[in-house]
């Protein structure tokens, strides 16, 4: 079973890679140990969304006297929530399956380990086969990071899976961190009526980003009934009884907590044991595989892409990455991914969407910058839509006007953030920003107004 190109791991990083490999005419096979499409369509990225937008019209729906509208004792059934979010997630990974063939790619389900001589080993139910192929990418992705002192036993302290497919919905939860696994989270278990704590250990919550985010995100949390624990460590947890009780310590000393779940959204770690770098040689640093701007490791023949390399473990990164890496194989010249402009986006209501340097980062790095912030308070479309909570912040080089990064709460600001990315490629300008007309009235229109705040020249504020 010879190949020009074999991805271990079917993810956003390694099935986008395996389509641009067989769109330039390589032959190409995918090794998948479990659902087409990883972990970000199967429990990660797209169930999550199912979930959250299921917590949003429940709140819709309890806040339907505020637009005229009369609704009476709404319910929601949190079994048929969950199996909603997982026929999404089936659907989507039915939608890999399908692009698969449509596409002439080979997918052989099974366990996958590299070994010397550009070959693949895999372990199925069915016996072991071994593929070979000039170029192999390996794109086996992350899980859920385990603490030594949160050891996950999928009940009582559980990972993000757990927290997706929960038989019965807990009266009360700990999340332990708070980057966009643990908001996102928070947002879904609090609007179904579960009683949530947040417990970080730095001094805000969701600590990448821009400071007057995190204040935003953090008092509209606490205003809706969340606690909220910031520069608080967690010790331990007891889980001999019926539920969990969260032994803490933060300045005001050491106390305890009792709750029925405690969900360990303390980030991800690289899938890189067990899947043969060792045997041909393949170099890692810090738990991620070694590679160059084209995605080459230390050993010729063999790349690696998606969150087992550098670079934000992001799904777009790695499609981004999957597709360079595969370009450069093809004898293309593709240009290096910059990761300075990259979007993050978080999920938990409101939204949080982001890229570029924080106004803390650009200080640091010595740029004599602008400033400009617009409320959504002041939007008309936010107010029509009754959506005012939240701001958009642009950073600007004063010197030369440079867009140095973009901070965004609200409602739909993840789709509003793709501007900011392409006028960042772009190079544009201060000035071009805000001499673009925008649609009126949008929330889109918080970019320009944001724009014209930070150069005095703002109309609605």
């Amino acid at each position: 079973m010879e190949y020009d190109v074999i991805v271990v791991g079917s993810g956003p990083g390694g099935y986008v890679a395996a389509i641009r490999a067989s769109q330039l005419g390589l032959k190409t096979a995918i090794v998948e140990k479990e659902n087409l499409g990883g972990v970000c369509l199967n429990w990660g990225c797209i169930p999550t969304k199912a979930l959250i937008k299921s917590a949003q019209v429940f709140e819709y729906i309890q806040h339907a006297e505020d637009y005229g509208i009369s609704v009476k004792e709404a319910k929601h059934d949190f079994g048929k929530v969950v199996k909603r979010s997982r026929d999404v997630a089936d659907g989507m990974s039915k939608g890999i399956q399908f692009l698969m063939k449509k596409n002439k790619i080979d997918v052989v389900m099974g366990y996958g380990k590299v070994l010397p001589g550009k070959k693949v080993e895999v372990k199925a139910e069915d016996g072991t086969k071994i593929l070979s192929a000039k170029h192999i990418i390996l794109a086996t992705g992350g899980r859920s990071r385990q603490l030594p002192n949160l050891p996950q036993d999928g009940e009582k302290i559980i990972g993000y899976r757990e927290a997706m497919t929960l038989a019965k919905q807990p009266k009360s939860m700990v999340i332990v961190g708070s980057g966009a696994i643990g908001v996102e989270f928070a947002y879904v278990y609090h609007a179904m009526g579960t009683k949530v704590t947040i417990m970080e250990f730095m001094p805000a919550i969701v600590p990448n980003e821009d400071a007057d985010v995190s204040q935003a995100l953090e008092r509209h949390f606490k205003k809706n009934g969340m606690d909220i624990h910031t520069s608080t460590e967690v010790t331990k947890v007891d889980t001999s009884g019926k539920g969990c009780v969260v032994s803490y310590k933060n300045a005001q000393g050491e106390h305890t907590l009792e709750c029925d779940v405690v969900l360990s959204a303390v980030g991800v770690e690289t899938n890189i044991e067990n899947i043969g770098l060792e045997s041909v040689g393949i170099k890692t640093e810090k738990g991620r595989v070694v590679v160059d701007d084209l995605y080459r490791t230390s050993v010729p023949g063999y790349y690696a892409i998606g969150d087992i390399v550098k670079g934000q473990a992001l799904a777009h990164v790695a499609s981004a990455e999957g597709i360079i890496c595969v370009e450069a194989i093809a004898g293309h010249h593709p240009a290096a991914l910059d990761y300075g402009n990259i979007p993050g986006c978080t999920y938990c209501s409101p939204e949080i969407a982001s890229v570029g340097m924080t106004e803390k980062a650009a200080k640091e790095a010595g740029y004599d910058i602008k400033v400009g912030k617009f409320p959504f308070s002041a939007s008309g479309k936010a107010s029509a839509a009754g959506a005012k909570e939240g701001f958009v912040k642009v950073i600007y080089d004063a010197k030369y006007g440079e867009l140095l990064g973009a901070h965004m709460i609200g409602a739909n600001v993840t789709e509003m953030i793709a501007e900011i990315v392409a006028a960042r490629k772009l190079e544009t300008t201060g000035m071009d920003l805000l001499k673009t007309v925008h649609p009126h009235p949008t929330m889109s229109e918080a970019v320009m107004e944001a724009t014209a705040a930070a150069y005095d020249e703002v109309i609605h504020l």
